[in-house]
C-alpha cells in the first residue's frame, strides 16, 4: 500500500474572506455556518478530507479582529492557537493590491510561524483574470510564503490546484479519521449553528453579533417515525432584541425555525419537530460562565 499524507490544516484570515465557504467547497458538504456578516464563524470547526493520498483535517477559525469584548478575545485566541497546532497554514485574502492593518498584524505572526504557509487569495471570480498578478506580486514581499494559490471557493475556482499544494506540506502517516469521517463536530453543536446561521441572515446588522444558540434537549422518538425533537434557545443581550427576533406575531421566530428545521433536516436525514424559545442575558459576551455554558470556554481551546 502506497504511504499516505496526513496533517491539520488551518484556515485564518480576516472576518469575512470566505474560510467556511472555502472549507466547505473542499470537503464537499456544508459544516460550517456561513453569512454575509462578519465573525460569523466563533469556535474552530474541524472536518476531514479523504482521498487516495491521504487525509487533510482541517480547522476552520474565527476571523481575526480587533476584540471588542470577551467573546471577541476568545475567537482571536481560537484563531492564533489553532496557527500553532498543525502542519500547513492556509491564509485567506481577498483580491486586492491595499494591505490593511488586519492583515499587516496577520503578516507579522505568519512571519514566525515555523509551518509551511500557503497564501489563499480567494474571490478572483469577482476580478478580471489579468489583474490576479498584480494581487500575488502585491502579498509576495511581505510573507516568504511557500505557495500561493488564486481561488474561488463560492465557484470551486482552482479548488484542486489548492488541495495538492497542501498535499506537498503534509507529512507521511496514518490517517486520524475512518475514510467516512466528514467532521467531529456533535450533532447538537451542528444543530445550533444551524440556527444561528438562520438567525444571522434573517436579522438586521445590529443584533447578530449578540446572539447565541443553545440546545435544550435533542431526542429521537422511539415510536420509529424517524423523527427528533429539538428544544433550542436563541440568547440575546436586550428586550428590544428579543421583540425583533420573535417578531410580530412571532413570524420572524417561524421563519429562523423554518429555514433552520429545513436544513437540519436534510443534514439529518430525518424529519425534525424544531421549538425555538428566546432569552436575554445581559452583556452575556463579557460574562467568562455565560459564554462557557453557550460552549466559548477559553480552556478548551488550550487541550
Amino acid at each position: 500500500m502506497a504511504e499516505l499524507k496526513t496533517g491539520f490544516v488551518a484556515l485564518i484570515g480576516r472576518p469575512n474572506v470566505g474560510k467556511s465557504t472555502l472549507m466547505n467547497r473542499l470537503i464537499g458538504q456544508k459544516i460550517a455556518i456561513t453569512s454575509n456578516k462578519p465573525q460569523t464563524t466563533r469556535n474552530r470547526i474541524q472536518t476531514v478530507y479523504t482521498e487516495e493520498r491521504g487525509q487533510i483535517i482541517f480547522l476552520d477559525t474565527p476571523g481575526i479582529h480587533k476584540a471588542k469584548n470577551k467573546l471577541g478575545e476568545y475567537m482571536v485566541n481560537a484563531a492564533k492557537q489553532t496557527m500553532n497546532d498543525v502542519d500547513v497554514v492556509l491564509w485567506l485574502v481577498e483580491p486586492t493590491t491595499y494591505i490593511g492593518a488586519g492583515e499587516q498584524q496577520i503578516a507579522a505572526k505568519l512571519k514566525n510561524c515555523k509551518k509551511p504557509v500557503i497564501l489563499v487569495i480567494n474571490k478572483v471570480d469577482t476580478v478580471k483574470k489579468e489583474e490576479i498578478l498584480k494581487f500575488i506580486d502585491a502579498y509576495k514581499g511581505i510573507v516568504n510564503f511557500d505557495e500561493i494559490v488564486p481561488v474561488s471557493a463560492l465557484k470551486g475556482q482552482n479548488t484542486d490546484d489548492l488541495i495538492d499544494a497542501i498535499f506537498k506540506y503534509l507529512p507521511y502517516g496514518p490517517m486520524y479519521y475512518d475514510e467516512d469521517t466528514v467532521t467531529d463536530q456533535p450533532m447538537k453543536q451542528i444543530a445550533a449553528e444551524l440556527i444561528r446561521e438562520k438567525a444571522l441572515r434573517c436579522l438586521s446588522d445590529e443584533i447578530p453579533h449578540g446572539i447565541a444558540v443553545t440546545i435544550e434537549r435533542m431526542r429521537e422518538r422511539l415510536d420509529g417515525s424517524n423523527i427528533i425533537d429539538i428544544d433550542a434557545t436563541i440568547i440575546c443581550e436586550r428586550e428590544s432584541h428579543k421583540g425583533i427576533i420573535i417578531g410580530k406575531g412571532g413570524e420572524m421566530l417561524k421563519k429562523i425555525g423554518s429555514a433552520a428545521r429545513f436544513e437540519i433536516e436534510r443534514m439529518m436525514e430525518m424529519q425534525v419537530n424544531l421549538k425555538l424559545w428566546v432569552k436575554v442575558k445581559k452583556e452575556w459576551r463579557d460574562n467568562d460562565l455565560l459564554m462557557k455554558n453557550y460552549g466559548y470556554d477559553e480552556k478548551a481551546l488550550k487541550k
